[in-house]
């Protein structure tokens, strides 16, 4: 006699709740009736918290660059708060008239804008700030990633792919059910994005797609060998990376060897991150009292901010910092659990896991805990595009957590 597939051993939040053999899935054609609340009260106190404080290190980490190199200390927290509340009047928006329909259905379209920005990058059009490594388009007005589009657009669309066709996914069968649907196509769409970011040497946004299309393949009931094999993949395509592109080949050797390296040259950012993280102490040398951002972290209001919040707060600070993302976390995962529907209950954790992935690695890095690679800190570090789109993702969450089954802490 043939077995119909545990679903519940394979589900989290929603789906552990409702898509068991007794209890169908709620699909959108019979939620109509669904009944919109107020915004998870928790979840947006933790994110005005963490906004808040990284306005207070934007400005307290850049000023001396700002003065230095565009002759007022205000320039960076000005740009800062005016994206901010730009991002805050949008997402405003979206939380008082998005319903969890509306992201299901705009997913789709999503992923197609982010793959035309990701080629337009490759054209005239793109720019490379800099960097070496052509990531932007330059509108002006606003230096647009969209590497960071395309982390959204990804979860959007396994969100619902995996929704859709979740009976498949969770078929025996190989070809026509668990592979196709729960491998071969997730797999590709995640390709479509990676590929094109692969392209702009932008590997750190690469790892941080493949580990969210992963968990979402996961989440959404990719069988586990499947899930393992695609990590093995991974895993040997990010050796070939650092094998065939030198100056991955060389951040990895700084990170080995970082006793042997140029302390002048390619150590120089790592080596003064973890004197700025040393020198805070417990307490740390108190609010705009860093040292090491008089020129020795390299654009301290970017990826290494973390080190001067440590050296003016210390460890205490540190922890405070951490300690808001882990809230940040639990009640995203909360929101998640009691998303009226899959798809909602997917995009929550996904964008969840998006933040608290980052952070990992952000501090990862400047702890030299892995190679320097250029990851962002949510809310903290500069950049528009970055800050705006993270607001906007909180506003996905808060927008679903209206019609939220459950509010209690």
């Amino acid at each position: 006699m043939n077995q119909q597939p545990n679903t519940a051993k394979r589900s989290f939040g929603f789906a552990k709740r409702n898509l068991n053999n007794n209890e169908p899935q709620p699909t959108y054609e019979n939620q109509t009736g669904l009944i919109k609340g107020s915004v998870d009260v928790p979840f947006l106190l933790i994110t005005a918290a963490l906004v808040l404080f990284g306005c207070v290190m934007i400005y307290s980490a850049s000023f001396v660059f700002a003065q230095k190199h565009h002759d007022t200390s205000t320039y960076f927290i000005v740009r800062h708060v005016i994206f901010l509340m730009m991002a805050v009047v949008f997402t405003a928006v979206v939380v008082r008239y998005c319903t969890p329909r509306f992201w299901h259905d705009f997913s789709y379209i999503f992923y197609g804008i982010s793959i035309v920005l990701l080629l337009l990058v490759l054209t005239p059009l793109g720019t490379d700030l800099n960097s070496g490594a052509r990531r932007w388009i330059d509108l002006k007005i606003i230096t647009l990633q969209p590497s960071e589009l395309a982390k959204l657009a990804l979860v959007l669309t396994l969100a619902r792919f995996m929704t859709t066709h979740q009976e498949k996914v969770l078929s025996p069968h190989k070809f026509g059910g668990d592979f196709k649907y729960g491998v071969l196509y997730p797999g590709l769409m995640i390709l479509g994005v990676g590929g094109l970011v692969a392209l702009e040497k932008h590997i750190s946004a690469l790892a941080i797609i493949g580990m969210l299309g992963i968990s979402l393949m996961f989440l959404g009931g990719t069988r586990i060998k499947w899930i393992a094999s695609l990590g093995g993949i991974i895993a040997v395509a990010a050796c070939m990376l650092i094998i065939f592109f030198p100056y991955a080949f060389a951040r990895v050797d700084t990170w080995l060897n970082i006793e042997e390296a140029d302390p002048l040259g390619s150590a120089w950012q790592t080596l003064q991150g973890l004197m700025a993280i040393g020198s805070g102490g417990l307490f740390g040398k108190g609010l705009g009292n860093s040292q090491q951002k008089y020129g020795f972290v390299s654009q301290p209001q970017n990826d290494f901010i973390f080190t001067i919040i440590c050296e003016e707060f210390g460890f205490i600070g540190a922890v405070l910092v951490i300690g808001l993302f882990v809230a940040f976390v639990w009640r995203g995962f909360h929101i998640a659990r009691h998303a009226p529907d899959k798809c909602s209950s997917l995009i929550v954790y996904g964008l969840t896991f998006k933040v608290a992935l980052q952070v990992i690695l952000n501090i990862a890095v400047v702890t030299n805990s892995m190679p320097n690679t250029g990851i962002s800190l949510p809310f903290f570090s500069y950049g528009g595009t970055s800050l705006m789109l993270q607001i906007f993702e909180v506003g996905i969450i808060l927008s679903i957590s209206r019609y939220a089954s459950h509010k209690k802490i």
